[in-house]
């Protein structure tokens, strides 16, 4: 039986009659049908999962399904961003009917971020929608995608720009799991850590700047703490904006330019962390020039970053390609890109406009001033 001790922490997220755990602790996977059933699950269910997660832990995922009573499935997909297409979603709707799911049954995203939003919109779609359950295994798809209902695929012309809300029936976080993430993909996570920090919880911040080595060694204590804190704050912006009518806005902090990254950079070059990363720390000197943000306080989430072993300079793109992936991104309004922009440590102004001529000369001027920065202060 389930011992309720290897859970550390159980955050709701609180939508009325659509409600559900986000469960944070150790050794969770091998009860995950457990989990479930006490979730109120059961029936038939299709595990989705990439090449490099499934040999891990799809065995494991689909043994304490079946001991819990569940008739399981499997589907597995390429590792990697450009899984999140048409084509996957097509080829997953034709083994949902081969397998026979039906409206009663669920599917499970054994993953990280582009298997929680390519199985999600499945869920999604399928049927005009079906229940699933998170099971994610980076730590970027435990501290953000995972939670609050964003499904969607990429098209080539830009990221997520089909998609659902789509809620899951529980998320279910085992620390274990990263143990073995690479460690790049480990790090990259990191980089939607940092943001909860600049964009609601200042004190957060600070824990953070005082804790980067043991995340950076994934001290599961340490990371099991942030985890918690990162579910609490985006489960309580969901609660209030679950379909980004204005509040939730600001969880796109970095992702303008991040999103534009990938795109021009050809997805699957920079990893999404590492492109939101590089956009953090743009948004930050853009907001020291528009929104007030005290030039102190964007060196501390820069120098925060690098701590953190994330990129902060800009890449190799011309801006002209960045501006018009820019312009296909879906937090565009009247092709006019929208930047969420800090005004002080936890607290952001979201859908800010800029003018294209001081956003082009930022990009062109900060790699010489992270340069500067860097001899001066580090």
């Amino acid at each position: 039986m389930f011992s309720l001790g290897m859970i550390s922490q159980t955050v709701t997220v609180e939508l009325g009659d659509r409600s559900y755990p986000i469960w944070i602790g150790r050794e969770l996977l091998a009860h995950a049908g457990s989990l479930c059933v006490e979730q109120g699950l059961s029936g038939l269910c299709m595990i989705v999962s990439d090449s490099h997660v499934a040999p891990l832990y799809m065995a494991a995922c689909k043994g304490a399904l079946e001991g819990a009573g569940f008739a399981v499935e499997t589907a597995l997909v390429p590792a990697g961003e450009p899984s999140k297409s048409q084509q996957q979603l097509f080829a997953l709707y034709d083994q949902a009917l081969a397998c026979g799911l039906d409206r009663k049954s669920i599917v499970v995203a054994l993953g990280g971020g582009v298997i929680g939003d390519l199985a999600g919109y499945l869920a999604a779609s399928y049927l005009r929608g079906i229940r699933f359950v998170q099971i994610p295994t980076s730590l970027l798809a435990m501290v953000d995608s995972s939670v609050g209902g964003k499904t969607g695929i990429n098209l080539p012309q830009g990221k997520n720009l089909v998609g659902a809300f789509h809620q899951p029936e529980a998320v279910c976080a085992d620390m274990d799991v990263l143990r073995t993430l690479p460690r790049r993909e480990y790090v990259s996570g990191l980089a939607e850590v940092v943001k909860y920090g600049v964009i609601y919880d200042a004190e957060f911040f600070g824990f953070l700047e005082e804790c980067a080595d043991g995340l950076l060694a994934c001290d599961l204590d340490v990371v099991s703490r942030v985890v918690a804190r990162c579910c609490e704050i985006k489960a309580e912006v969901v609660r209030q904006d679950e379909r980004e009518a204005g509040l939730r806005a600001i969880l796109n902090f970095g992702h303008t330019l991040g999103h534009a990254i990938e795109n021009a950079g050809g997805y699957g070059v920079y990893l999404h962390g590492e492109a939101v990363a590089m956009g953090m720390a743009y948004a930050a000197w853009v907001s020291v020039r528009e929104t007030g943000l005290q030039e102190a306080d964007a060196r501390r989430i820069v120098r925060l970053l690098r701590r953190l072993e994330l990129p902060v300079e800009m890449p190799a793109c011309r801006w002209e390609d960045l501006q018009r992936a820019m312009t296909l991104d879906k937090k565009v309004s009247g092709g006019v890109p929208r930047f969420v922009l800090a005004e002080t440590l936890g607290v952001v102004n979201v859908s800010c406009t800029v003018e294209e001529r001081a956003l082009r000369q930022v990009y062109e001027t900060i790699n010489e001033s992270l340069r500067e920065f860097h001899d001066g202060s580090e």
